[in-house]
């Protein structure tokens, strides 16, 4: 099981609500109706469910003082408990506790130009930056690629801009999106997203890439590992803050190995999705096999994410 941080808020699950076919809509708020902390478009939060697993999902709408969030899950067909038990377990008036936001998909605001191009269940986070954007009468446009439209979530409020580009499989003999047409056909400036199965955003990336889009304007979020866990062992581990060192062996990854040594350090997914563990770096390079650091952050190698990379050199020092 899961053990619940310190910072962890509880609140009580007041609503559940169909938002298309195997998708719910599932509202918290703390149990004494206050405002519970800031949220930023594009932000998520961990859910500790009571079957003792934790899960992350992303949040349909921001703002400066939400009195509640709410998430959009699709019921997976492969499931490994979290969506599954949601669907099928979770009941009104069920009290849990929950981790703050946290953004690693955040929205650049003053854009010129901002293409969302969200698959299935990747509507979530985009629906809560288009809604940011209309706040600020930014210039969007949303391409929603879906299997059909009876699994398509939030499309009675999308219907009502003129921005958006449906793509449905059944209705195009199941012809996917082209992606490489849409990001060749952005203006220079755009700052593109990309939420969606990891087939999708490997695609998207790879086309940004042959575009010759700036790194620092393709936005994406996984919601599965990108990459294997680093777990090839033989290097030496320092943990600036306690004095101590260890040698990673292989077949363990750098967190499995800081918490033998008794250091309390936040972790969630330990997919290298979520960033809780997220770990500032004195020295040493390490092998970063995250899904949130941009092109730009790995080659600084500031921090990294201890639950799934790894290192190259043969020593690295963290500020733990």
């Amino acid at each position: 099981m899961e053990q619940t941080p310190a910072k962890a808020i509880e609140v009580v699950l007041t609503a559940i609500e169909l938002a298309a076919r195997d998708v719910h809509v599932f509202t918290f708020e703390r149990p004494d109706g206050g405002v519970l902390p800031a949220a930023e478009a594009g932000a998520h939060i961990g859910l500790y469910l009571p079957n003792g697993i934790e899960r992350q999902y992303s949040l349909i709408a921001g703002g400066p003082a939400p009195t509640c969030y709410q998430v959009a899950v699709k019921r997976e067909e492969d499931s490994r408990g979290g969506s599954e038990f949601m669907h099928g377990s979770l009941r009104v008036g069920t009290v849990l506790k929950i981790d703050p936001p946290r953004n690693n998909f955040p929205l650049t605001e003053d854009a010129a130009k901002t293409v969302f191009i969200a698959g299935g269940i990747g509507i979530t986070p985009i629906l809560s930056m288009i809604r940011r954007l209309e706040e600020l009468g930014r210039s969007w446009q949303l391409y929603y690629a879906c299997r059909s439209r009876r699994n398509a979530a939030f499309c009675r409020e999308l219907e009502h801009y003129p921005y958006v580009t449906y793509h449905f499989s059944d209705e195009q003999g199941g012809q996917r999106l082209d992606l490489s047409e849409i990001i060749s056909g952005t203006p220079d400036d755009a700052h593109l997203y990309c939420c969606g199965p990891s087939e999708m955003l490997a695609a998207f990336e790879a086309a940004a890439k042959t575009a010759g889009k700036p790194s620092g304007h393709v936005h994406v979020e996984y919601f599965t590992q990108k990459y294997e866990t680093a777990t090839e062992g033989g290097f030496i581990i320092e943990l600036a803050k306690s004095g101590q060192e260890v040698a990673v062996p292989e077949g363990k990854s750098i967190l499995e190995v800081v918490r033998e040594l008794g250091i309390d350090v936040p972790s969630s997914c330990e997919e290298g999705i979520c960033g809780s563990c997220e770990t500032k770096v004195i020295s040493g390079q390490p092998d970063h096999r995250d899904a949130i650091l941009t092109d730009a952050e790995r080659e600084k190698s500031e921090t990294m994410m201890i639950c799934c990379s790894g290192c190259k050199s043969e020593r690295l020092v963290l500020d733990l």
